[in-house]
């Protein structure tokens, strides 16, 4: 258990990242920029310097710790930090006692992970549960992810791993036969469409998703809805045709739109776009939902 990877959170009795209740642990590093991200933080293979500026009391003790010179006060009494100088060396992190500048994402060995999934190994055995390795993209970081699900098949722990599938094949082969459970997002069937929204185009995310519903470990695939992207009845319609050959698909789960994430944006001094974006109503989630009876599949919305 030498390898060691870059976490930014995990996250302990999480009900929403595959059956029963799990620890989801999140790895650094993705290579899509979906505009609605609500981990932004996960997009660099680095730490990230995020700064929460209603935590911030003005102390002045990050402008001295810093040895970049990264951080200053502007003329009305905010908070400026000079990115673009930033190395993410925590030094200014140490010394903020209010907790406004936190480093996101650490090295973490997989059996310092390991202590903290076989601390939940109650609510596993109780719910069906288990451990999720997400993102970012977690087969970025193939060998720890690797070395990770392994480590948690030896201890009879129930697997999942969360991919948006921008990977070589390669790579799943050689996790697959530590995965119980694929969750695999599916943001749009059209390429042009895909790479307008997430900086890449779909080809080979869904030529992974058809060989991996071709095998034997169970898939749920997992759509965002995006108003304006991938909200109507032609792209469901497309998908529902895209899977109707996979029997490895078990389940669909349509998840609505949110921008919970947009703080985060700002709290790593960028922008969030499309912030005119509403989440659409139970009820067009319905009528989405509807593209998918009798597919022969569980479909959630």
């Amino acid at each position: 258990m030498s390898e060691t990877g870059m976490v930014f959170d995990i996250q302990r009795t999480s009900v929403h990242d595959g059956p029963g209740i799990r620890t989801t642990v999140f790895l650094k590093g993705c290579n899509l920029r979906c505009f609605w991200c609500h981990n932004p933080e996960s997009w660099r293979a680095d730490a990230d310097l995020l700064f929460y500026p209603t935590k911030c009391i003005g102390c002045g003790k990050c402008l001295a710790a810093c040895p970049w010179g990264c951080h200053s006060m502007t003329p009305a009494g905010g908070h400026a930090i000079s990115r673009e100088k930033c190395t993410q060396c925590g030094a200014c992190v140490k010394k903020c006692y209010p907790g406004a500048l936190v480093l996101s994402g650490r090295e973490r060995s997989v059996e310092d992970v390991m202590k903290t999934v076989r601390a939940d190994a109650a609510f596993y055995q109780n719910s069906g549960g288990g451990v999720t390795v997400s993102g970012g993209e977690p087969l970025l970081q193939p060998e720890f992810t690797l070395a990770l699900l392994k480590a948690a098949k030896e201890e009879n722990i129930h697997t999942a791993l969360d991919t948006a599938g921008h990977v070589a094949f390669s790579v799943f082969e050689r996790v697959s036969p530590y995965v119980d459970l694929l969750l695999f997002d599916c943001k749009c069937m059209d390429s042009t469409v895909h790479k307008q929204a997430t900086g890449a185009g779909n080809e080979r995310i869904l030529e992974n998703l058809r060989r991996l519903g071709q095998g034997s470990t169970p898939v749920w695939v997992r759509v965002p809805v995006i108003p304006g992207v991938n909200d109507m009845e032609q792209n469901m319609t497309a998908l529902r045709e895209f899977l109707s050959g996979l029997p490895a698909v078990q389940r669909l789960d349509l998840l609505t739109y949110h921008n919970l994430g947009a703080g985060k944006h700002a709290n790593l001094g960028g922008e969030y776009a499309h912030k005119e974006l509403k989440a659409p109503p139970k009820e067009r989630m319905a009528e989405l939902a509807g593209c998918f009876a009798g597919a022969g599949y569980e479909v959630n919305a």
